[in-house]
């Protein structure tokens, strides 16, 4: 075989003048001499030995395994003592020699070791360790060779169609692999670990008659280190080598190029420049984590090293945080040295009990908020290191997960105590950048986009809502820098969780807890000023900007698009209203959660304070109404006005509906929204068409002071002093308010306050009851069912009904008393007060029917005397409501009284008034349809009244009526209308005829129709039977 001129000597190439060699490998340049070979000295793809020759070599020169040839660390093994090593060693030479097939791999063993003077000088050797340290890194290089030229061979035949490709040239078998990683352990542990410094050994010393003379250990060192680098050039030996071996090789290449001259006897600076070059590579290949790692390991932590050995020297580990920076400075260069860092170095710890470990999280978090010292400029490093920290944010993979967030949040919140500026700049303003980007504050090129364009996708901006979940609620940080710039975008998360209310989407959560974070950690005046922000009060808080709109996205989030225009004002007016009422309501669930804390009280005092106060101003300034003269401004103004007190009427009035008795926290919030509705009283008497509204609300107010006083509150002398304050107020209610029961109920209240609550008027009593809801007594009930007041007897009204369903031993005696008392209440006017007073009608006659239809019915025929006619009508219709509440209530009960409540509808349909009659009809129909159409002999007035009203009515609503009786009749009775209705079907066919072809009402000719539709298809079911077949089985006796 011919030498080869490409492949350069093992040893240490000679020097040119500092020049390097034109063939040098552009990754290790200082292995130039190990790397490069042509074909005829790797002995081409056909004529070298097979690797399967070279891995038998090494089986020879190591013998038969050991048990702990499968151990983690490198070391002398037991079975390769001195004597041991010398034979295997003569017994290889023997059989490259003399052996058949062995003639190519002893050329290239031989061609190997020329290029290696150093490993050939150690195959030689008589020291039995270094020669089979020297022997197994050249039958490894022989094996690099051989397997470098079989991959750069043409590839063989291809698979065939629908078969696996065939494994490569170069791929070695599992037994292969095994020998080849028990050679790489046994060069380690033979021919580097020995010849490392002290300081720098990690592992145990060599075997007896193993260790190297001390003048040899440089020169051997690098021998060793620069054959085990050129071995990790090729993936199938540097798997295995760096995979169990990296630690060792990286404490060469540290000792050999940055270690003191006393360690590196015989190096030449080239080669030591080489050794930097080559560990720098070697960090850059291998998986960075696992180099963060190692690179700790070397830096010197405890629990890598054994009980025996020492620190790691000063030089050693300024070099291990050198190279970690730079680690950490490389594209993603701070999630490999986190992962590094928490994934741990023995490989025992879980990702879990990882996870689990905050402090590791935080130190770690901290560390990469320092920033090294070989950065230019801190702000340098901030741009370097803040989107990768901003990136820990969104790992996938769950468990994980946990880790980074935290590491990024301590991180994030460390930098923002220490450079708030840069923080912002770098972090905070990346991070909400989708945010601002529609907020009301930014600056849209609005000549850019179309409508409909989309400025911030679904995925972005959920994204962005989770990582500001992550940075500020779970961070918990309150600092003011935090605080900031939150604030800036809470109009937008507001009004992305009011778009979330509204529909199905998972960002509702998130947004709520960002917001109810900075509520509860922000100063009480700064959430009181962002709560008027969100309620469009004030101007402190950026919304949304007006030209975008919130859509639903795909994937359960929300996009923010360009507002699409619309030249519909009516329906732009209905958006915009509703978008209000829905951020009013939205506010209010919203403050529905700050009720313990007390802001949602300081809001709802503030809101009324602003209702006095825009009142104020609204009736100073002059009516544009009035004085149409006034300038375009002053219109303007107005309209701002009215618009004011419109939104904060809303607000007082969704907070009163939806926030619960337990807004008011301490004493002297009660004495401060006291106080603003009381002077409101006194400023602005209730009059005009909000009177109602105005009462009520100072009955409220007032009627918590009296429970404050009864007992609600356990009171302190501290307490009556702040109650004090409001004894001007009342005192000059009871002068001027111009209801006389408020004046008294306010006097009272005056004289409990002053005494301490010794000296309590009744008044005082009765109102403290209704606040807190204690159970009045009968006779007190049945008074207040004649209150002035509708709510008061509304209640009064339904406590009554309550009393009736739990069959209150006095109720019962009571029932004919409050059936009066229901009846009378069924004419008031109120809404509230007839409902509630039908409700208990209701439940009164299902409970004793046998005692109260009669009434209903005589009542329901004869309204009561003196009354007006239009009055006796609506009184009558209400009667026939509660009489189709009891039907429904006695169920299949009703039978009992179909005649009497059949015959009490046909007179209603024959009443004067045309409301009563269409009212009458519409309760026969209910009423058939719960007897099942089961109407016996009375079918025949039924038919004849709903015909006779049907043909000679003069209003229409009671015709359509008629008829409709007559559709529900034959709807209800199906297939069995020729039998139930077989002596009027045909009155009731010529009826539905005429009124189709004669009637002027069109909805009365549509029921006409559906009518006629319901006969013929019964007619047709009757006459022509669905034909089935149907197989009998007898059997017979």
């Amino acid at each position: 075989m011919a030498p080869s001129s490409a492949a350069p000597p093992l040893t240490r190439p000679p020097h040119h003048g500092g020049r390097r060699s034109p063939a040098l490998s552009p990754d290790l340049p200082m292995m130039a001499a190990l790397g490069h070979s042509s074909p005829d000295m790797a002995g081409g793809a056909q004529a070298g030995p097979e690797p399967a020759r070279v891995v038998e070599a090494l089986e020879l020169l190591l013998g038969p395994p050991s048990n702990g040839d499968n151990a983690a660390e490198p070391g002398p093994e037991t079975a390769l003592c001195p004597e041991t090593l010398r034979r295997n060693a003569a017994a290889l030479e023997e059989r490259l020699s003399g052996a058949a097939g062995w003639a190519a791999l002893r050329e290239l063993r031989a061609a190997v070791l020329s290029r290696a003077p150093a490993l050939a000088a150690g195959v030689a050797s008589t020291e039995p360790g270094w020669a089979a340290a020297c022997g197994l890194l050249a039958l490894l290089l022989c094996l690099k060779e051989r397997l470098a030229a079989l991959a750069a061979s043409p590839s063989a035949t291809p698979a065939a169609p629908g078969a696996p490709p065939p494994p490569g040239a170069d791929t070695l078998s599992v037994g292969q692999e095994r020998a080849v990683r028990r050679a790489v352990r046994a060069a380690v542990g033979l021919g580097l670990l020995p010849h490392l410094p002290s300081e720098l050994g990690p592992g145990p010393g060599p075997g007896p008659g193993l260790g190297p003379p001390p003048s040899t250990r440089g020169i051997r060192l690098f021998a060793v280190v620069a054959a085990l680098v050129e071995l990790a050039r090729l993936p199938a030996l540097g798997a295995p080598l760096l995979a169990r071996h990296l630690r060792l090789l990286l404490f060469g290449l540290c000792g050999l190029g940055h270690g003191p001259a006393a360690l590196c006897q015989g190096i030449s600076e080239a080669e030591r420049a080489q050794c930097r070059e080559a560990l720098r590579d070697i960090l850059d290949r291998v998986y960075q984590p696992l180099a963060v790692q190692e690179l700790l390991v070397l830096q010197g932590q405890p629990k890598q090293r054994s009980l025996g050995a020492r620190a790691a020297p000063a030089w050693l580990r300024r070099l291990c945080g050198h190279l970690l920076s730079e680690r950490l400075l490389r594209p993603g260069g701070v999630q490999a040295v986190v992962r590094g860092i928490l994934e741990g170095t023995d490989g025992g710890a879980s990702a879990e009990a990882a996870a689990l470990d905050w402090r590791k999280c935080d130190a770690v978090g901290k560390i990469l908020a320092a920033c090294p010292q070989q950065c230019l400029s801190l702000e340098d490093y901030y741009r370097q290191v803040c989107p990768q920290i901003l990136d820990l944010l969104h790992i996938q993979d769950k468990v994980a997960a946990r880790q980074f967030q935290r590491v990024a949040t301590t991180t994030l919140l460390t930098m923002a105590r220490e450079q708030p500026q840069l923080a912002e700049k770098h972090l905070l303003q990346p991070l909400l950048a989708p945010l601002r980007r529609c907020s009301e504050a930014a600056e849209l090129a609005l000549e850019d986009l179309t409508a409909g364009a989309v400025l911030v996708p679904e995925a972005e901006l959920g994204s962005c809502v989770e990582d500001v979940l992550k940075v500020y609620v779970v961070g918990n940080d309150s600092s003011s820098l935090l605080l900031g710039s939150l604030q800036s975008v809470l109009g937008v998360v507001f009004s992305l969780y009011s778009f979330a209310k509204q529909n199905v989407s998972y960002l509702r959560s998130p947004c709520q807890d960002i917001l109810l974070w900075f509520l509860e950690k922000a100063e009480r005046e700064q959430s009181l000023a962002v709560l008027k922000g969100l309620a469009r009060l004030s101007s402190h808080v950026p919304t949304l900007h007006p030209q975008c709109q919130l859509r639903v996205g795909s994937e359960g989030g929300a996009a923010i698009v360009l507002e699409e225009a619309t030249s519909d004002e009516d329906e732009a007016l209905y958006q915009k209203i509703s978008l209000e009422q829905c951020h009013v309501e939205s506010l209010v669930e919203l403050l529905s959660h700050c009720q313990k804390s007390g802001l949602a009280g300081d809001f709802f005092i503030h809101c009324l304070k602003e209702l006095t106060q825009v009142a104020a101003e609204d009736e100073a300034a002059p009516n544009p109404a009035v004085q149409p003269a006034g300038s375009l401004l002053e219109l303007e103004q107005s309209q701002a006005r009215q618009g004011r007190k419109l939104l904060v009427l809303q607000l007082v009035a969704a907070l009163c509906e939806g926030v619960s008795d337990t807004v008011f926290t301490d004493i002297v919030q009660v004495q401060e929204f006291l106080a603003a509705v009381l002077h409101r009283a006194c400023a602005h008497p209730a009059q005009g068409p909000g009177a109602a509204a105005e009462a009520q609300t100072l009955a409220m107010a007032m009627g918590l002071v009296a429970a404050v006083l009864g007992g609600a509150v356990q009171l302190k002398s501290s307490d009556f002093a702040v109650l004090k304050r409001l004894v001007p107020l009342l005192e000059e209610l009871s002068r001027t308010y111009p209801d006389p029961l408020t004046q008294e109920l306010a006097s009272d209240l005056r004289i409990a306050i002053c005494t301490h609550g010794a000296c309590s008027p009744g008044t005082v009593g009765s109102a403290a009851d209704s606040v807190l809801g204690r159970k009045p007594g009968m006779a007190e009930l049945l008074v207040s069912a004649y209150d002035p007041q509708p709510p008061s007897r509304a209640a009064a009204l339904r406590h009554l009904a309550s009393l009736v369903t739990q069959r209150d031993p006095e109720a019962l005696r009571l029932q004919e008393k409050l059936l009066q008392v229901f009846l009378e209440n069924v004419q008031h006017e109120d809404a509230f007060v007839y409902l509630s007073a039908i409700q208990g009608i209701a439940l009164l006659s299902s409970e004793y029917p046998e005692r109260i239809l009669p009434v209903l019915l005589a009542q329901y025929e004869r309204p009561a005397q003196g009354t007006e006619d239009a009055m006796a009508a609506v009184t009558r219709m209400k009667l026939g409501e509660v009489l189709m509440r009891v039907t429904r209530a006695l169920g299949d009960m009703v039978f009992q009284h179909r005649e009497p409540l059949i015959r009490a509808f046909l007179r209603g349909a024959r009443d004067p008034d045309s409301a009563l009659r269409a009212s009458s009809l519409s309760n026969l129909g209910e009423l058939c349809q719960h007897l099942g159409f089961q109407l016996g002999s009375i079918i025949q007035e039924v038919t004849c009244c709903v015909t006779a009203i049907a043909r000679t009515d003069p209003e229409a609503e009671v015709r359509r009526a008629a008829v409709h009786v007559v559709v529900v009749l034959l709807r209800g009775l199906s297939e069995k209308v020729t039998e139930v209705l077989q002596d009027v079907l045909r009155d009731l066919y010529r009826l539905l005829k005429h009124v189709v072809t004669a009637e002027r009402d069109a909805a009365t000719v549509l029921h006409a129709q559906l009518a006629l539709e319901e006969l013929d298809t019964a007619v047709r079911r009757v006459l022509f039977p669905p034909q089935t077949l149907e197989k009998k089985i007898v059997v017979l006796p």
